[in-house]
């Protein structure tokens, strides 16, 4: 597995214009334009030395409802790692455009709070091509180590949609609270512009998620809520009953419909286990189903506030 070690963050809209291209026709056989290749490519990014900005975390948490603190959101690691996230997929090896990938799985391991100030290491690499009943998948897996120690890991799942393979399946079991025990606890109006507020926040301008113009080109009659902002605001307002060192998984289901109403609910199980949902304010629709559970059954830190 070839690995590259790069020396500052790559920049996003050069990484934009690459992966838009592949939808020009014949531009994949121009070199380095990813559509090249038949697989995803073994490769593995590193960044090393990756510090936060205070007042960029401050954004991100206003925009996803996340309280400040000295560290991190459970999310805003994924943020970091995104430009790294891009550069794979903008990889002329890679065998299709990042534009129009839809995120359908994601999971978080905090193994502890990563604080503001850490100085980071990033690592990415993409897993093979599977077969789904909608199309392909792949992860990017993402590893974040602060003086070798390995503190926050994540597995984002991708959906290359086209002809899929019926027998592969693709509609699992839902994670989060079933429909005869949903009971809503919260209720979130979200403005058509809300795709732009977490793109700006987290450099995701994946053009499903920018307007209406843009997004159906690629199959969706509106724009769409991003999955990680939808994942980010439930458990931001799960964030007095998580733990420090956890792990959490979501699907993101059906598409949020921007401008939308959406409801949240959650329930308590098993060995401090929490299920989560996220659904159509009218139509009970699921959105996002998830669960977050304590990596160690030990009583939960004081979280302290931002000095």
């Amino acid at each position: 597995m070839a690995t590259r070690t790069l020396a500052s963050p790559p920049q996003i809209l050069p990484l934009y214009a690459r992966a838009a291209a592949p939808m020009i026709p014949g531009a994949s056989l121009l070199p380095g334009i990813p559509g090249g290749g038949k697989e995803v490519p073994e490769l593995t990014l590193e960044l090393p030395g990756v510090r936060a900005k205070a007042e960029d975390v401050a954004a991100y948490a206003r925009v996803c409802g996340f309280p400040l603190r000295d560290s991190l959101p459970v999310t805003y690691p994924h943020v970091l790692a995104f430009p790294l996230h891009m550069a794979v997929m903008a990889d002329g090896s890679f065998p299709f455009g990042a534009l129009g990938l839809v995120h359908v799985e994601n999971r978080i391991v905090q193994h502890r709070p990563v604080a503001v100030a850490e100085e980071l290491d990033l690592l990415v690499r993409p897993t093979a091509l599977q077969p789904h009943r909608s199309g392909r998948t792949f992860s990017l897996v993402t590893e974040v180590r602060v003086d070798g120690e390995l503190v926050w890991e994540s597995v984002s799942t991708m959906l290359r949609r086209g002809r899929g393979d019926e027998e592969a399946g693709g509609e699992r079991e839902a994670l989060g609270v079933p429909e005869d025990e949903f009971s809503a606890s919260a209720e979130w109006r979200l403005g058509g512009d809300l795709g732009r507020r977490y793109a700006a926040v987290s450099g995701d301008r994946n053009p499903i998620h920018m307007h209406s113009l843009t997004a159906k080109p690629l199959g969706f009659p509106a724009a769409i809520a991003h999955g990680m902002w939808s994942k980010a605001r439930a458990l931001a307002a799960l964030d007095s009953r998580i733990p420090d060192a956890f792990e959490t998984d979501v699907r993101f289901r059906k598409p949020i419909l921007l401008p939308a109403k959406v409801e949240f609910g959650s329930r308590d199980g098993a060995d401090g286990e929490i299920e989560f949902s996220v659904r159509d304010a009218k139509r009970h629709t699921p959105h996002l189903d998830g669960r977050v559970r304590p990596l160690e059954n030990k009583p939960k830190a004081k979280k302290t506030g931002r000095k």
